[in-house]
């Protein structure tokens, strides 16, 4: 690279790294002198060795991957042969007439607007041959000239990807391109295809109409980047990480990115909290083995010795709220506290709404904590009038079951936004509970400026908590487990 494209390019990397850590991912300083080193020894021309060049130097978590991907797709969307647009395999151009009735001689063109020539018969045929034959270079040829065609792009107009691409999308109708492969694929068969067979056949075609679509998603990213500016589409297309995704707002797909990133968390949050028990503070000098060891120092007693203690594991009682919105974050603190459990001597679990019930015994012998949390949320008695939040009356029925059963080993975590429906607050059962318990905690997944707002009634309750914690996504969740002792 001259000195000019390497300023540029390591202008374009420093940006890259600044929305890196604006989308949450965690880059350091060596982190990115290491990407910088990395990319001086593979060209960009090499675009999936460039890509996981720098995913091995910038990313830690497979959870972040997504991520890294989309803002590496915006910020070297127009970098490399190829990916520029206007670039030579942009348009697509019969040579002649049998050309186009024989629409797998065509090529991709070396000058612009050849694939303008094309009927939309013509362009459906020649799309329909390259999928067949799974020809990447023509897929990628004919994915541009469709967004040409029929996304109706217009510099500056404030609309997004997703509405581009469903237009594109749509004028192809790919499930009936997608029917006439699978038609030709049985009538071409010596024999009828099996189940199997047909199984297999439709997943090859199934995945080079995806790889099609991405063509075609990319070609309109290219086209938006070029139109907005790459710091603009970067922002426009950024997603929080999965650990940051708001409990109480996530959609079903971000909701199965929170059950995969619960496991690996909770295996950390084991390893730590082992750790933290190890390695606790000191204990009272151990006035023997000091002595023993300073036999060799001539008698100084220069290496003290001293008995560390066994901390000893806590109880927890985790008393859950699961009415309405609130109930993604009960049940993903449920599945958080019993993974971790055997970092505690008990776990005893509560759901409430306006009445209360135990459920401890849905979690005991279950290998899947979603089946247990399934049940939880089928099987719990927790309606006593009307199925309407009352913390008061829920927190009373507790008291008077299992209040004498709290003793000064045990953690009480209690989980709610506190909404109580404007009914009466029992906030002295959280006192009560106070004065007998090792801890007690309070986990809101509201934002801290909701919190006292309207019939939100948390201030009464954490006047007699030992912290009240927002706590609206994994990594406060993470945050949080890592006090408790």
């Amino acid at each position: 690279m001259t000195v000019t494209s390497e300023s540029s390019m390591l202008d374009l990397l420093t940006g890259f790294i600044v929305e890196l850590r604006a989308a949450g991912l965690p880059v350091s300083l060596t982190e990115n002198l290491d990407a910088m080193q990395a990319i001086t020894h593979i060209p960009i021309e090499d675009r999936n060795a460039f890509k996981y060049a720098l995913a091995a130097t910038l990313v830690k978590n497979n959870a972040h991957w997504r991520a890294f991907e989309t803002v590496f797709e915006v910020y070297f969307s127009l970098r490399g042969p190829g990916y520029a647009l206007g670039g030579s395999d942009e348009s697509v151009q019969p040579e002649d007439d049998d050309t186009a009735a024989n629409p797998e001689a065509a090529g991709a063109g070396t000058g612009g607007g050849g694939g303008e020539a094309l009927s939309p018969e013509q362009m459906a045929e020649m799309l329909f041959r390259a999928l067949q034959k799974g020809d990447e270079a023509m897929l990628r040829a004919l994915a541009r000239q469709a967004v040409t065609r029929y996304a109706g792009m217009e510099p500056g107009r404030p609309v997004g990807g997703t509405y581009y691409l469903y237009r594109t999308l749509r004028n192809l109708d790919l499930d009936t391109v997608l029917e006439r492969l699978m038609a030709e694929a049985r009538d071409d068969a010596p024999a009828p295809l099996t189940p199997l067979e047909e199984r297999l056949e439709k997943d090859e075609f199934d995945s080079r109409v995806d790889r099609l679509k991405q063509e075609i998603e990319a070609e309109i990213r290219r086209r938006l980047v070029a139109d907005r500016g790459v710091e603009a589409m970067a922002k426009t297309l950024r997603k929080p990480l999965p650990e940051d995704v708001d409990f109480m707002h996530a959609s079903r797909e971000e909701l199965m990115g929170l059950r995969k990133a619960i496991y690996p968390l909770t295996r950390k949050l084991a390893v730590r909290l082992a750790r933290k028990r190890r390695h606790g503070r000191k204990g009272p000098l151990d006035f023997r083995s000091t002595v023993r060891h300073s036999l060799s120092y001539g008698g100084v007693p220069a290496d003290p010795k001293f008995r560390y203690p066994r901390p000893a594991k806590p109880e927890i009682f985790v008393v859950a709220d699961i009415s309405g919105s609130v109930a993604a974050f009960a049940r993903f603190t449920l599945q958080l506290v019993y993974a971790i459990s055997g970092q505690f001597s008990r776990v005893r679990s509560f759901v409430f709404i306006d009445g209360i019930d135990e459920v401890t015994r849905f979690f005991e012998g279950v290998e899947d904590i979603a089946v247990a949390i399934h049940r939880v949320n089928t099987e719990a008695d927790v309606v006593w009038v009307d199925g309407h939040s009352d913390y008061g009356h829920a927190f009373e029925v507790f008291w008077d079951r299992y209040g004498r059963e709290i003793g000064p080993k045990t953690t009480v975590l209690i989980l709610g936004d506190a909404r109580n429906n404007y009914h009466a607050s029992q906030a002295w059962v959280v006192g009560e509970i106070q004065k007998k318990a090792r801890h007690v905690y309070w986990l809101n997944p509201e934002p801290k400026a909701y919190w006292d707002t309207g019939d939100s009634i948390v201030g009464e309750y954490g006047a007699h908590c030992d912290g009240t914690y927002e706590c609206r996504n994994l990594r406060q969740l993470e945050r949080f487990v890592e006090i408790l002792e």
